[in-house]
């Protein structure tokens, strides 16, 4: 499938001279099975018409690709044990002339017991011709504070859950706590880095009514339990979002 994407001209400020079109990018899915790797990408129709975007996911899939490629390189022609594997799939989630989100998820193994997670969030902003990222999104320290105070509940609520559904008590409930508990103040400390990955949730109307914040494996739980995420509304973002980016969400 092939998904070229139309060019479109960046908005210049009033007296200047317009940026040059952005050069359309292919976005085409690939399928490619070989003795020693396999890979498959694909792609969403939603990057179509928007060039810049194109380029960031092309380029997030290529990087992904170029680190496979070296650790094939590296068997010097020997056969691994289980085919080296890329797969690697970009998921449209919003669509709107305000918002376009797209998600990529998936794997890349080079040996050992288990792939390497791929998990990254592109928010981009058709009327502004840019990516909207975390350390723009918010304001002031205080409102990282506030995200990583609610994350962090979240995500111990979240824990304290699946220990009672799996009906782990005594010492290995305080165990698990204890060491659950560690890593999501670390995964979730007030740092915009730390939510770097992140999702717009649109109302009815296309504006943001909350932002789901996407932990890859490992940032705040072990690898067997996947990405984790946490959902603030709005409601409790408006107070600590840039002035820029208030009318995008529900109440702004």
């Amino acid at each position: 499938m092939l998904a070229a994407c139309d060019r479109a001209t960046t908005p210049a400020p009033d007296g200047q001279t317009p940026a040059a079109p952005a050069p359309v990018v292919a976005l085409q899915d690939v399928v490619e099975t070989r003795p020693d790797y396999i890979v498959g990408i694909s792609y969403p129709k939603s990057a179509a018409g928007h060039p810049l975007l194109a380029q960031a996911l092309k380029a997030y899939a290529d990087a992904a690709r170029g680190d496979l490629m070296k650790a094939v390189a590296g068997l010097q022609g020997q056969k691994p044990t289980a085919p080296y594997d890329l797969s690697l799939q970009f998921t449209g989630l919003v669509d709107t002339p305000q918002v376009v989100a797209v998600a990529a998820d998936g794997s890349s193994y080079t040996g050992g017991a288990h792939g390497n997670p791929l998990v990254a969030r592109f928010v981009w902003l058709p009327q502004r011709q840019s990516m909207l990222k975390a350390n723009q999104l918010i304001a002031d320290a205080a409102g990282w504070q506030a995200i990583s105070d609610t994350s962090r509940e979240q995500l111990m609520t979240a824990l304290s859950q699946r220990l009672d559904a799996d009906e782990v008590e005594g010492a290995d409930r305080a165990q698990q706590l204890e060491n659950g508990s560690r890593m999501i103040d670390d995964g979730t400390k007030p740092d915009p880095a730390n939510f770097a990955q992140f999702e717009p949730v649109m109302n009815a109307e296309g504006q943001i009514r909350a932002i789901r914040f996407v932990f890859p494996p490992y940032q705040v739980a072990p690898y067997v339990e996947g990405t984790r995420t946490v959902e603030i509304p709005a409601r409790a973002l408006l107070p600590h979002l840039a002035a820029d980016y208030r009318k995008l969400f529900q109440g702004g």
